[in-house]
């Protein structure tokens, strides 16, 4: 039964001390894109060893779970992890207990993703009654939809038909480079696909409202994607010039005032276009990308240490 709780305690010291270093670290907003891999690594770690343990625990509480699990493996495999020997009630409640909770992460998942469709066919539906369509026009077969609006805003309606929509005061207040940098950065999100984070994050922080690791997850994704779609903006048309767009987008809603705002994070981003920092180089960032693959991997090899003993 040690395996079991290693793999658990191993999970438990991962989502408490990666998001302290994760925020401790000045690399982050410089680096959003391989940040989102670091989050997304550490949080496919604490479900692997989730995962992992539920399955052994699963074999140490029931002998055909152990026999499908150890089928091919020798005898000193089998013996070597013990689980026969770990008796009592725990393994058979903490093998029901780490399931239960991956079908609630799942059904979490499928909540978030029916209510962002449903969200999303209402706001096409809005669309429909704003913007009709013209004789000869198919729905759904425009990529751009100018909206009638007062305020200037623009959003990308994920999809299997994606749509940019963007409001005739953006077109009027938004001129030249500056209306391309917003395309640019709606579709930055459209092509990293960052609603499907977006979905993911939502979903273990809503259902796990109590694990801190998933409530970081979720905000560092709003936060990340947003810099991340920035960057892509900035390297085609300058910081410059995404910066004012930002400005002229958002100086409407007080967002730059004293009192914070639903878009609190718009006056940091524009400061971070306006006062770049230099990037990491391209060694440490493919030394960043390779350990954050790795962290998913210490819970397989943990998982396998007494199997690997056994056998040599």
């Amino acid at each position: 039964m040690m395996v079991p709780v290693a793999l658990l305690l191993l999970g438990a010291l991962t989502a408490c001390l990666a998001p302290r270093l994760l925020a401790r670290a000045d690399w982050p907003d410089r680096e959003p894109v391989v940040a989102l891999w670091v989050w997304q690594c550490v949080v496919a770690a604490v479900l692997v060893c989730c995962a992992l343990s539920m399955t052994f625990s699963a074999a140490a509480a029931w002998q055909a779970v152990h026999g499908h699990l150890f089928a091919p493996a020798p005898r000193p495999v089998v013996e070597a992890y013990a689980l026969g020997a770990a008796g009592g009630p725990w393994p058979a409640v903490t093998a029901v207990a780490l399931a239960l909770a991956g079908a609630w992460s799942g059904a979490m998942l499928v909540r978030e993703v029916v209510r962002a469709r449903a969200r999303r066919r209402r706001r096409r539906a809005e669309l429909l009654v704003r913007a009709p369509l013209l004789p000869g026009e198919e729905r759904g077969a425009d990529r751009l939809v100018v909206l009638e609006a007062e305020r200037p805003d623009a959003w990308w309606l994920p999809g299997a038909t994606p749509q940019l929509v963007i409001t005739t005061a953006a077109l009027r207040r938004l001129k030249g480079r500056q209306l391309d940098a917003l395309v640019a950065h709606e579709q930055g999100h459209a092509q990293a696909r960052h609603d499907w984070l977006l979905h993911c994050s939502g979903a273990l922080a809503s259902g796990f409202p109590q694990v801190p690791v998933f409530a970081a997850f979720r905000d560092e994704m709003h936060r990340l994607v947003e810099l991340a779609a920035d960057d892509m903006a900035s390297r085609r048309f300058g910081r410059l010039t995404t910066a004012l767009a930002l400005v002229e987008l958002n100086e409407d809603r007080g967002v730059f005032g004293p009192c914070p705002t639903a878009h609190a994070q718009v006056p940091q981003r524009v400061h971070r276009l306006l006062a770049p920092r230099d990037r990491l180089t391209a060694a440490r960032r493919l030394r960043l990308t390779a350990a954050a693959a790795l962290v998913p991997v210490v819970p397989v090899l943990v998982a396998f240490i007494p199997g690997l003993r056994a056998l040599g």
